[in-house]
């Protein structure tokens, strides 16, 4: 039974109900396609999924692989749904109540203007005794594909995103026979595929979405988990429909459980949900669509997307007052505007950078007369300083990594790994030792850039909580917040979200700052191919891509890395000393190409075009990436050609029924590039080659 239908844009948030076992559910629906829906039976998923400890566990041979359909849910009693009005927005709210007596809420929020919806639940403690959680969702989705009548044989698919270091971001594409969840003969099995990623690094093995896809009747859905920990999503069946559910990763994937005692109320997660007719960029771009929101109060000098200098690549780890005086001279009227101390400036005589942090004292040795004298020389060069922490962690080789009482353990041992251990941010002593060591530092010297990274992961969880779950839950909730008492005490400090490179591109993290690294793949072949994946999680505006210059490179490669750097934000790195005028020359050319596109990159729409790129070290083939302007006037493509055999001419279509014309060209000079009709025709004749154009229409 339809329940109600609320509009959202142009999407339907559709609440359906089975009038016999009162469960509710949510479909999602292109406006368009309303009237494509097609009869279909099949048992509605409960728009919540949740389980307590001592309720039944779901049967169907489920046990183990899903917690989703547990007694818990079979207990839930329907209250109702109601529509509140936000100032930005509306609000719709569903209600149940449990057999041990909580009030659980699930909350689907639109914002206006944004294509994406937000979804999560609410749970509250209503009786007079504690109760303990093993599993809560922040979205559910059911009735998968409401456009055929049966199980819709070879046109579902699902897609998701790997992610591994320096390897960010690879399509996986499966059709749903593929992994085996098809109907059985009768519904009495339980076909389900449980995938996430457990630790303090979200994007590691997977990235935190995925898309279904239907063929048929050319409609994808959406979902993206907004969540810096521990997270699953699943997808499930014992009929005709699949359902698509996720939020935190429960007991059985990720060691949770939460007890909530009399009163207590818990949140989950966000989770960001979508619908469109059309493939997986277009629900990737309304997903990613939805970050803005949290730029919408950034500091004023990320306005035009300024180009960062990280000297990480120039001197490995060894920055001095003496080299970053060299840099920061060479660098002066380049139209750079963040100069970027990174790791190694607290590292004692004797100590490696990797595994000295912690301690937080600037070197003598690197910088005798302390960071004051070298701060002001790279403000009167006209840049602003930026500075490098691994704020969560202790190095084998500092004072730190011995204060045992204040760093997290499991078992009661201090969790080591990698030569790191990591501060107990739950704890009040770790806040006030890193708000002098690091807000004092960068207030102290007027740092107005700070480069977060993290390089290692909690695991499964720690101790000083109910289950090692909801101790990594808390810890990162304390991350978070010492993110924002950064940003309460420094407001208009730029903020760069780093893990490994891309290891936290999920959008909490995200949204807490600036812009994010896209990846540590500095210097390799793979970079334009990392960077276009990115486009399908995190805007471009806040995606940092390296272009590190060599001294050998040819003007061929030179472009072939600094192309890369008009997919996201231009990170500059390398031997900057020792490039020959005519390589210059070259660098200065890409940096008035991307300070020309940059309103592109800031607000556009995305297009790939090109074979599928098997090999990411050894890539063969080509790419082409468009992105036309918010009105259409304006078009960038960015073209890189691989190793292997490339067609002769490369044709890439272009946008609408507008006419077009080549305004502006970076290349190496043996690119031969026209508009032919509705068509950019290129030839590049040599692999690893490259070519960007900004055309305008006619």
């Amino acid at each position: 039974m339809i329940w109600k239908d609320h509009t959202f844009g142009d999407m339907i948030a559709r609440y359906v109900k089975d009038e016999h076992t009162e469960q509710v559910g949510l479909m999602l629906l292109p406006q368009t396609t309303v009237s494509q829906v097609c009869p279909k039976k099949f048992k509605i998923d409960s728009l919540v999924q949740l389980k307590f400890i001592g309720d039944a566990y779901p049967g169907a041979f489920a046990h183990g692989h899903s917690m989703r359909g547990s007694g818990t849910i079979d207990g839930l009693k329907f209250g109702e749904i109601r529509e509140i009005g936000r100032d930005d927005g509306t609000t719709v709210v569903t209600e149940w109540r449990s057999s041990n007596s909580c009030r659980i809420e699930h909350h689907l929020l639109h914002y206006e203007g944004y294509h994406a919806l937000e979804s999560y639940t609410v749970i509250r403690n209503d009786s007079e005794v504690p109760v303990t959680l093993e599993m809560l969702s922040s979205f559910s989705i059911t009735g998968l594909t409401p456009f055929a009548e049966d199980d819709a044989p070879e046109t579902l698919f699902l897609h998701r995103l790997l992610s591994s270091w320096s390897a960010e971001g690879r399509l996986v594409s499966s059709a749903i026979e593929d992994l085996n969840l098809e109907p059985a003969w009768a519904p009495f099995g339980t076909r389900c595929l449980r995938f996430g990623q457990v630790g303090s690094m979200p994007v590691r093995g997977y990235f935190p979405v995925a898309f279904m896809e239907d063929t048929g009747s050319g409609v994808t859905w959406g979902v993206q988990i907004a969540h810096p920990a521990s997270w699953q999503i699943e997808v499930g069946r014992t009929d005709q429909a699949l359902s698509m559910s996720g939020g935190l990763a429960d007991r059985e994937f990720g060691h949770w459980t939460k007890t909530l005692e009399p009163g207590e109320t818990f949140q989950t997660p966000s989770a960001y949900l979508t619908t469109v007719a059309g493939g997986v960029d277009r629900a990737a771009a309304r997903l990613t669509g939805i970050q803005a929101r949290s730029l919408l109060h950034g500091p004023a000098v990320e306005e035009d997307l300024p180009i960062i200098f990280n000297e990480y690549c120039t001197t490995w780890g060894s920055p001095t007052a003496e080299n970053l005086h060299q840099i920061a001279e060479q660098l002066k009227d380049k139209g750079i505007r963040y100069l970027v101390i990174d790791s190694g400036w607290y590292k004692k005589e004797g100590t490696n950078w990797y595994n000295s942090m912690g301690d937080w004292d600037i070197s003598p040795i690197a910088f005798p007369e302390g960071f004051k004298p070298t701060v002001e020389h790279i403000r009167k060069c006209g840049m602003i300083p930026g500075i490098w922490f691994e704020i969560e962690v202790c190095g084998a080789e500092s004072t730190a990594f011995h204060w045992v009482d204040h760093l997290l353990k499991r078992d009661g041992l201090p969790i080591t790994t990698g030569g790191r251990r990591f501060w107990d941010f739950r704890d009040p002593f770790v806040f006030a030792y890193l708000k002098e060591k690091v807000i004092g530092l960068i207030k102290h010297h007027g740092f107005g850039y700070l480069k977060i990274d993290y390089n290692d992961s909690l695991g499964i969880g720690c101790d000083g909580a109910e289950s090692l779950g909801e101790g990594l839950r808390q810890q990162m909730q304390a991350v978070q917040d010492f993110f924002r008492l950064i940003k309460q005490e420094v407001p208009d400090l730029v903020i760069e979200n780093c893990a490994s490179g891309g290891h936290r591109l999920e959008p909490t993290m995200v949204g807490l700052t600036s812009m994010s690294s896209f990846s540590d793949a500095h210097e390799c072949e793979e970079i334009p191919i990392i960077a276009a994946n990115m486009h399908r999680v995190i805007l471009p505006r806040q995606s940092q891509i390296w272009a590190v210059l060599r001294k050998n490179d040819s003007l061929q490669r030179l472009v072939y890395s600094l192309a890369s750097t008009m997919l996201g934000r231009m990170c500059l790195s390398g031997d900057i000393h020792e490039l020959n005028p005519e390589q210059w020359s070259k660098v200065d050319e890409a940096i008035s190409f991307y300070k020309l596109v940059s309103p592109i990159i800031k607000e556009g729409t995305t297009n790939r075009f090109g074979p599928r790129v098997p090999s990411y070290r050894h890539p063969r083939g080509w790419q082409g990436i468009t992105r036309t302007s918010a009105d259409g006037s304006q078009l960038m493509a960015v073209i890189h050609t691989f190793g292997g055999d490339n067609p002769e001419l490369i044709r890439l279509p272009l946008p609408g029924a507008g006419h077009y014309q080549i305004k502006q060209v970076f290349s190496d000079g043996n690119a031969d590039v026209n508009v032919e009709g509705s068509e950019l025709i290129c030839r590049l004749s040599q692999p690893f080659s490259a070519v960007c154009l900004l055309l305008t229409e006619m």
